[in-house]
C-alpha cells in the first residue's frame, strides 16, 4: 500500500505542469497527492512520539456524520532526509521541526512554498514536549486550515469548468446571491422558494438545496429545532423518494449537530447530520448553511447532500460541502 502511494506521488510529479508564480516570481508546479491526503515530514522517533501521536490521531479522527467510519484525512509519511523533491510537490504537508536550535517556539503557515496551490505547516520546537503542547493548543486551527484549503482548491477548479446558467438561476432566485456548479451538474426542480441542483450517475448522486424563507428575527430562529422543522416541511413538500407516500427527512436515528460561524461575512448556522427517506431504506450525509439576506427578510438555506449507497462519502461529501463556501453576496446586495 505505502509503494501505491508512493507511486502516486511519484506519477502526479512528473504530470504536474506549471501553475503560478510564487512571491519570488518562481514558476510553481501544480500540486501532487489525493484530494484529502496531508503528508508528514518527521523524523521517526517524534512521528512515534507524543508529537507524532497528536497529529495522527487528531488527523486520522473518524470523519463526522458518515455512515461508515472514515478518518478525516489520509496520511502519508517521511523523514526529512528523504523529503526530496517528488514529495515537496505535494498539496497539504505539515512538517515537524523538533531540535533544540530552535528559538522562536510556533506554527508557521505558509501557502505555495513549493507547489500551487499549496499548503505548508510547519511546527518549530525545542523539544518535544514542546512541541507535543503547541499541537494541542493549535490542532483545531491546523485542521481548519488544511480543511478550508482544501474547500479552496474544489471552489477554484469549479470556476474553471462551471455552469454558467446554473450561476445565473442561483443569482436570481437568491437576489444577488453567487454560487459557482462544476460541469454535469443540472436544474431538478425550482418553486419560489426552493431550488434543487443535482449531479447524478448511476451509483451516485451529489445534490444542492437552496431555499428562502422569511425572518423573524426572533431568537428561536436559528435554534435547532428551528433548522431541522424548516428543513423536515420544505424536504416534506418537494422531495419525494421513489415510492408513493415517500419523501426525504432527518434521520431521527443520530441528532444533527449545529455550530456558528462565519466565512466571507457572511455569519451562518451549520446543520449536519444524516438524511433519509420517509418509509424507505435510502439515506446519506447533509450539511447546510442557513443565514440571512443582505436586507435582513428573508432567511437562505443551501444545503449539501450525497447518496453513495456503493462507495465512501468522505470525497463526495467535501466536494459538494465545499461548493456553499463558493457563496457570495453581489457588493451592492450588501450595500
Amino acid at each position: 500500500m505505502r509503494k501505491l502511494q508512493l507511486f502516486i506521488l511519484l506519477a502526479a510529479m512528473m504530470l504536474a505542469a506549471p501553475a503560478c508564480k510564487n512571491r519570488t516570481g518562481k514558476i510553481l508546479p501544480n500540486v501532487s497527492g489525493k484530494a484529502g491526503e496531508v503528508l508528514v515530514v518527521s523524523e521517526k522517533i517524534w512521528w512515534s512520539g507524543a508529537a507524532g501521536m497528536i497529529l495522527r490521531d487528531s488527523l486520522t479522527a473518524d470523519c463526522p456524520y458518515l455512515p461508515q467510519k472514515e478518518p478525516l484525512y489520509s496520511l502519508v509519511t517521511v523523514t526529512p532526509s528523504n523529503f526530496t523533491q517528488m514529495f515537496q510537490i505535494h498539496r497539504n504537508i505539515v512538517m515537524l521541526n523538533i531540535n533544540a536550535g530552535v528559538n522562536v517556539p510556533g506554527i508557521v503557515y505558509n501557502m505555495n512554498k513549493w507547489a500551487s496551490p499549496q499548503l505548508v505547516i510547519t511546527v518549530n520546537a525545542s523539544t518535544q514536549d514542546e512541541a507535543a503542547d503547541l499541537l494541542e493548543k493549535n490542532m483545531h486551527t491546523i485542521i481548519s486550515t488544511i480543511e478550508q484549503t482544501e474547500r479552496d482548491r474544489v471552489v477554484s477548479n469549479t470556476r474553471k469548468y462551471q455552469e454558467r446558467k446554473l450561476a445565473e438561476v442561483v443569482h436570481d432566485f437568491t437576489r444577488g446571491g453567487n454560487m459557482v456548479f462544476p460541469s454535469g451538474y443540472s436544474l431538478k426542480k425550482r418553486t419560489e422558494d426552493f431550488l434543487w441542483i443535482s449531479y447524478e450517475t448511476t451509483y451516485v448522486q451529489q445534490g444542492i438545496f437552496i431555499s428562502r424563507h422569511p425572518a423573524t428575527h426572533k431568537k428561536s430562529e436559528l435554534t435547532p429545532e428551528a433548522l431541522v422543522d424548516r428543513r423536515n416541511a420544505l424536504l416534506k413538500a418537494n422531495v419525494p423518494g421513489m415510492f408513493e407516500g415517500t419523501y426525504m427527512t432527518t434521520s431521527r436515528v443520530i441528532a444533527p449537530s449545529v455550530k456558528y460561524a462565519a466565512y466571507k461575512d457572511i455569519r451562518f448556522a451549520e446543520l449536519r447530520g444524516f438524511w433519509d427517506v420517509e418509509g424507505d431504506f435510502m439515506g446519506g450525509p447533509f450539511v447546510s448553511h442557513t443565514f440571512y439576506s443582505p436586507s435582513g427578510d428573508e432567511l437562505i438555506c443551501i444545503e449539501a447532500y450525497v447518496y453513495a449507497p456503493k462507495y465512501d462519502k468522505r470525497l463526495y461529501l467535501r466536494q459538494i460541502e465545499s461548493l456553499l463556501y463558493g457563496f457570495e453576496w453581489d457588493k451592492a446586495a450588501e450595500e
